[in-house]
């Protein structure tokens, strides 16, 4: 009865007869204020219209006030709902405004969103906000790092290596079975049921040479503001690799190089500015300047195909990178956001053309771009790795 309480939220027609006191009470008061819509629109909970029955949702529009309730719903909520909460205030609650007040900001649990709310607020934020807003920028930067370094740097080495082939591997552990085994098919002995190798298939011993390029080229309109956090982390990691030589740009209906700033993420976030319109065939354009190795890199790009500029050269540019030997890899989103929005007419119009469109969450991008070196099908991983747009 008191869970039941607590979803339906009380007033007169509940129907648990029961009532909250304590950190109940409190718990129930910052749902409220977040979720309760009845003093917004008027009406009473239960239809009584009884003023002991009518319960004020809201938090207005005192900084203090929302600090409270910040700090209330910390307490009585684990860290995972309490980003969920916040993200629901800033949307519900309007309270964009008040997140330009450095107290507000020692407040919130850092997340995701709430960088990308930061960084869309970042050219009119007041001068003493611009640090506490760094500070949370820099708490999730470095959790992110932590949780997804390791993961990326492993698979892109191991994708490294193995994309190196030798026919005279020196250990045992260096045999490609999969690769030996194929092409030895020639020589199966039924009667033995086994193959005779005439020839080995290996990996080859790591190279410290430059062995890919890699262009990360991200849509920084207001509705890609995770993937642009992500994709910078990741920025930062593959920069690190001396095998590759990463590139990262953003761009709106302008496009900016921030591959100078690989080396610090929260510099590089501080370098976007969210929001604006669209122009994915300059920023391809500007792209293809960047690559000088075609057969050896890597193009992605991140955005959810909303073109403002020319489509039909948009799709032109594409194809002339894979004609060349561009792997072209098209994310849709690089978040844990669920199904995006996107253009369905240019993901199918790139589809048709062999590169396919989806959304990765940053756990699997490790993996994309470990399958992206070996030059695996990429549509194939999609299907195995990712849910259909």
């Amino acid at each position: 009865m008191r869970r039941w309480r607590l979803v339906l939220g009380g007033g007169a027609a509940d129907g648990t007869g029961c009532a909250l006191d304590g950190e109940d009470a409190q718990m129930d008061g910052a749902l409220a204020a977040l979720y309760d819509q009845s003093g917004r629109d008027g009406g009473a909970r239960g239809g009584e219209g009884g003023r002991a029955d009518r319960r004020e949702g809201g938090l207005g529009a005192s900084a203090p006030r929302v600090a409270r309730w910040l700090g209330d719903v910390r307490t009585y909520f684990p860290s995972t709902v309490v980003q969920v909460m916040q993200k629901d205030a800033i949307e519900r609650l309007n309270l964009t405004r008040l997140l330009l007040e450095p107290e507000m900001l020692e407040a919130v649990e850092p997340d995701v969103h709430l960088v990308g709310t930061l960084l869309a607020l970042n050219k009119v934020m007041p001068e003493q906000t611009k640090e506490s807003a760094r500070a949370v920028v820099r708490t999730v930067v470095a959790e992110l790092e932590r949780r997804l370094t390791q993961k990326t740097r492993a698979a892109v080495s191991g994708a490294l290596d193995r994309s190196a082939r030798t026919y005279r591997p020196k250990r045992t552990a260096d045999i490609d079975w999969d690769r030996t085994i194929r092409a030895n098919l020639k020589n199966y002995l039924p009667e033995k049921n086994t193959v005779v190798p005439s020839r080995l298939v290996g990996y080859a011993r790591r190279q410290r040479s430059l062995q890919r390029e890699v262009v990360l080229c991200i849509d920084q309109s207001g509705s890609m503001a995770a993937s642009v956090v992500y994709a910078s982390v990741f920025g930062a990691v593959l920069a690190s690799m001396r095998s590759l030589k990463t590139s990262l740009v953003v761009f709106d209906t302008a496009v900016t190089d921030l591959t100078d700033r690989l080396h610090d993420p929260v510099e590089l976030l501080f370098g976007t500015q969210l929001g604006g319109g669209t122009d994915i065939n300059r920023a391809i354009a500007y792209s293809q300047g960047l690559i000088t190795r075609p057969a050896d890199s890597i193009f992605v790009l991140i955005s959810d195909l909303y073109e403002g500029g020319i489509r039909e050269e948009m799709l032109r540019r594409v194809a002339a990178m894979t004609q060349a030997g561009v792997q072209v890899i098209v994310l849709l989103a690089l978040s844990d956001e669920g199904a995006p929005f996107y253009d369905h007419e240019n993901a199918a119009a790139l589809a048709a053309m062999g590169v396919p469109a989806f959304a990765c969450t940053p756990d699997a991008f490790p993996d994309l771009m470990a399958a992206a070196i070996e030059r695996r099908d990429i549509a194939r991983w999609a299907e195995h790795h990712t849910a259909a747009p």
